[in-house]
């Protein structure tokens, strides 16, 4: 992999990664748009380890509401009187709502980088997850703020982003869609989002570390590919925030549903291979 390379998807991966868009599935067509076999477990490490980058950006961008819920969970953990507090409650909140995509993304790790690595399951979730997104802004009340969450919000969430291991589904939109439907609004949920993203995202980006570095990409790529989706993925989540507190997230549907139309085109007319 040429540094060019790990520039061109360290921007989609910093662009993409908490747009409910699905990163897997841009950086999955960027791959296949390099000339890599997308199936290769090579490049599949290197994506999942450039995720390092985005993580550092979100965490930069909430550290505040970070080490504030970590403050209050240690605090009640040692102190009973302190376990009744919002802060305390959403450290719980976070740590209960990572467990299943943790959980199911280690089991099914052969499926995931395997099966599922092909530009039609990308086009199909890309669309089909589209109509979700829609029906959870048409039905969802948008009434609940973030210190209004509960833990049943959390799991739900959580369960929720299990879906995002589809590449083309997104995991911030599978989580934002739960949490609109759940009645939270589109910043709650879209905070709650990036929250739970974070163990997901470490998780995933360790576990597939031996395989990038043991591969032939080499580690100036990666560590250059990390570097560039930090810098995207802080303006991409700064922006995002902003936008979901006065617009819909409909408009990513859309822009999902024809992006999925244009790969089964040119997969119909054997334009593009599946992997």
């Amino acid at each position: 992999m040429s540094i060019w390379d790990a520039i061109i998807l360290g921007i989609v991966e910093g662009l993409t990664e908490f747009l409910p868009v699905s990163s897997t599935g841009h950086l999955t067509i960027a791959s296949k748009l390099l000339g890599m076999k997308i199936d290769d477990p090579a490049v599949t490490a290197f994506t999942a380890v450039i995720q390092f980058g985005a993580i550092a950006a979100v965490v930069l961008f909430m550290w505040k509401d970070i080490s504030r819920y970590a403050v209050a969970w240690f605090r009640g953990l040692r102190h009973p009187e302190h376990r009744g507090e919002f802060d305390h409650r959403m450290g719980w909140f976070v740590i209960v709502g990572s467990l299943p995509i943790c959980i199911i993304g280690f089991l099914a790790k052969d499926i995931i980088s395997g099966p599922l690595r092909s530009m039609w399951w990308v086009a199909g979730s890309l669309i089909v997850w589209s109509f979700f997104m829609v029906a959870a802004e048409k039905l969802g009340s948008k009434a609940r703020p973030l210190t209004r969450i509960t833990l049943i919000d959390a799991i739900v969430m959580g369960l929720i982003q299990c879906l995002a291991l589809i590449p083309g589904v997104s995991r911030s939109g599978a989580t934002i869609t739960a949490g609109l439907f759940r009645g939270l609004d589109r910043v709650a949920s879209t905070r709650m989002a990036f929250l739970l993203g974070i163990p997901a995202l470490v998780g995933a980006a360790v576990f597939e570390l031996k395989d990038a570095l043991g591969g032939d990409i080499g580690a100036v790529p990666l560590l250059v590919g990390t570097i560039v989706s930090f810098i995207v993925g802080y303006a991409s989540v700064a922006w995002l925030i902003r936008f979901v507190a006065k617009h819909s997230t409909s408009i990513f549907a859309f822009y999902r549903v024809l992006l999925g139309v244009v790969i089964l085109i040119l997969l119909a007319t054997s334009t593009i291979t599946a992997t």
